[in-house]
């Protein structure tokens, strides 16, 4: 029976009037009618968003807002930006006492033809373990014995580079080495060159370039030979040639970070910095001077050797290559186990303001000159400088800070010094220029974190927003779902920059081999890369840091999963207006967004949209899928002062409106496309 029928109600052309069922059912129907209406205004809900661009309501946002935050984690730097392919090229990460494990080192030859061990001959008094290799062959088996290192994971190497290898080697009478760039299992081979050592007790340094010939993604360096005798090994070193700015870095990595315009750059660490024991945290006297003089140490929070060929210097020069203000995290005396009692802090004190001489006195001064005999005769600029890490609850904490906060207040006033406490929500009980604020949650709770300091006391000191990142189940290796919580977090901290001061991701890299900390910005192995949906946000804001910034509100009955801000910045004289959306929700949104005081027209060339979506709101991305989410940017082909546009579900959509004296024009929607009506 068909609907019609069982509703009695007649068909066209029949008799007027109503059968006992026609007024139930047409009820039934205005209820199922209702019924789907209301289905599709939940499909597809409206909101109006209004950006306040008068002069007078407008603020500047300060130069040094967005940046990055990098950590030795992951294997972040020994293993990763730090180019070095040599994994322990010192032997010293087995630790002092010999016999010691010279992981990952190993030897070609069995121990019929081949003996290697550590002994405390090393002609470097801050690193003095070397490696003895005894030949016991005459008759050697072809190709020679010798040993290995497969580097981090295996060494890339490319056909066409260049790498240039650095050693140390000794022998009582004359040694013809063979120095290789094979396969993992070293079968095939990609450079060589032969080396004479001349029978002497002293250390002798060689230097080599070796060429490759060939690609592989899984190399080693291995040094061979045929011919019976001892020699010892010290600090096998080999760079690429071609590092960022020629100054050790991994280019494509460093590349990454160029990209997001980063205004300052804090290191090292984080825990690192801490370490669980204080004799293995960082310590940057160590980690300054000649590479080989470099004593290292063990990183026993994240569990791996790091040879600080990636040191204080090295972070300083990085800052300035990337054109970001350095933030130095230094140990306070105390870590997660142990700390120094506040009445005998002060040497730990005067090694603080010796870094500090060290990268910003003279040349001719104590420390300025090391740095100077390092290369850098001009002082690095550091202006700021965070007194340990989330050690506030510490007990020496407190007494610790104050005499650092003296000591760099009296010796350098102009620098800024940030407090490990929380002051967002209630005033500091010691003095700080900034305080700092850690945050990692699930993509719910961060979204809703996006008015956090809305309420913050605007007299005190300024909120460093040092860490911040979604990290729970919903954030996976790094889900377009927690690009999105972040985002709508950092148009909070837009909106209230003038508390706000900086605030940078965390953690920033990841190697794919030692994923201690799970989700990360940009993952990495021995030649490959991809930023994870949280890195590519962060693009997104990159042209916020000293840009103006605008009041907005939003207007709708949907508006608690939204977020939006509004800025306006330069590029090369041109003026853009921008205007960020988040929808956190599961539904599409039809939003008219209107402007008042712009003052200026809209330009349609030069205009754009861009958005950060996918299909699948856990969606990563990967090295077999790099770019599955990304934004995807295209040209307005119009734009106007009052729009009316579609937000996807679960995105983020930038608007870059050109600002010009120019005819208003209007945005409007037609069947899914973006079409231009002049007003």
């Amino acid at each position: 029976m068909s609907c019609v029928g069982a509703c009695g109600l007649k068909p066209m052309g029949a008799k007027e009037g109503f059968s006992p069922t026609t007024i139930p059912c047409l009820l039934l129907l205005f209820c199922l009618g209702c019924k789907c209406l209301a289905s599709e205004l939940q499909v597809t809900q409206t909101a109006t968003v209004k950006v306040d661009a008068s002069p007078e309501h407008a603020r500047k946002i300060p130069d040094t807002l967005f940046g990055v935050f990098f950590e030795e984690i992951n294997h972040a730097g020994a293993g990763g930006i730090w180019a070095e392919l040599v994994s322990n090229r010192g032997f010293e990460a087995g630790g002092p006492h010999t016999p010691s494990n010279i992981h990952p080192w190993s030897t070609i030859g069995d121990d019929s033809s081949i003996f290697v061990a550590t002994d405390r001959s090393s002609c470097f008094s801050r690193n003095i373990i070397a490696l003895r290799m005894e030949v016991l062959c005459n008759d050697c088996p072809a190709g020679g014995v010798g040993i290995y290192n497969p580097g981090f994971w295996g060494m890339n190497i490319e056909d066409g580079k260049t790498y240039n290898l650095v050693m140390y080697v000794k022998s009582p009478e004359t040694a013809d080495l063979t120095v290789s760039l094979t396969s993992l299992d070293g079968l095939q081979n990609l450079a060589s060159v032969n080396i004479k050592v001349d029978g002497t007790s002293n250390w002798t340094k060689l230097e080599q370039k070796l060429v490759a010939n060939r690609t592989n993604r899984t190399s080693r360096l291995q040094i061979t030979t045929n011919k019976k005798g001892v020699v010892w090994f010290d600090q096998v070193s080999l760079m690429p040639a071609d590092t960022y700015k020629g100054h050790g870095f991994r280019t494509d990595l460093v590349s990454m970070l160029s990209d997001l315009k980063p205004r300052f750059l804090r290191f090292p660490g984080g825990c690192f910095v801490e370490g669980e024991w204080l004799r293995n945290a960082f310590r940057w006297r160590e980690s300054i001077g000649p590479w080989e003089e470099r004593p290292g140490h063990f990183g026993d929070v994240w569990h791996y050797w790091t040879d600080d060929g990636l040191g204080y210097y090295e972070y300083l020069q990085l800052s300035e290559d990337l054109g970001a203000a350095p933030v130095w995290v230094f140990n306070n005396g105390i870590s997660h186990h142990d700390e120094v009692d506040t009445a005998i802090i002060a040497p730990f004190v005067k090694d603080v303001l010796d870094s500090l001489e060290f990268a910003r006195g003279s040349a001719n001064s104590t420390w300025g000159s090391v740095r100077a005999a390092m290369g850098h005769p001009e002082p690095f600029l550091v202006q700021y400088v965070a007194i340990g890490n989330e050690d506030c609850g510490k007990k020496h904490y407190r007494g610790n800070y104050l005499k650092f906060y003296n000591a760099i207040r009296e010796a350098y006033p102009e620098i800024q010094m940030i407090s490990n406490c929380d002051g967002s929500s209630r005033p500091l009980d010691h003095p700080a220029d900034l305080f700092d604020f850690h945050v990692y949650t699930d993509s719910k709770t961060l979204f809703s974190m996006r008015n956090t300091f809305d309420r913050t006391s605007r007299d005190g000191p300024k909120a460093f927003v040092s860490e911040y990142a979604v990290w729970k189940s919903d954030a996976g290796k790094g889900s377009l779902l927690a690009s999105l919580a972040e985002a709508a977090f950092l148009t909070g901290l837009e909106r209230n920059s003038d508390i706000v001061q900086m605030a940078s991701y965390a953690p920033l890299f990841v190697n794919a081999n030692d994923r201690k900390w799970n989700p990360d910005a940009i993952v990495f192995n021995t030649w490959q890369h991809y930023g994870t949906p949280s890195y590519w946000m962060q693009t997104l804001f990159r042209e916020s840091s000293g840009a103006i910034v605008h009041p907005i509100t939003i207007n709708s009955r949907y508006s608690g999963s939204l977020a939006a801000s509004a800025i306006t910045w330069q590029d090369s004289g041109n003026s853009f207006l921008r205007v960020k959306i988040v929808n956190f929700g599961s539904h599409a949104v039809r939003v008219r967004i209107s402007t008042t005081g712009l003052g200026t027209s809209v330009h349609a060339v030069g205009s754009t949209v861009t958005v950060l979506t996918s299909g699948n709101v856990m969606d990563e991305n990967s090295f077999s899928h790099p770019q599955k989410v990304v934004p995807v940017k295209r040209q307005l082909r119009d734009a106007a002062e009052q729009m009316r546009v579609k937000l996807a579900p679960h995105s983020l959509t930038s608007f870059d409106l050109a600002l010009a004296q120019s005819k208003l024009v209007t945005l409007v929607e037609k069947d899914e496309e973006y079409l231009i009506s002049r007003v």
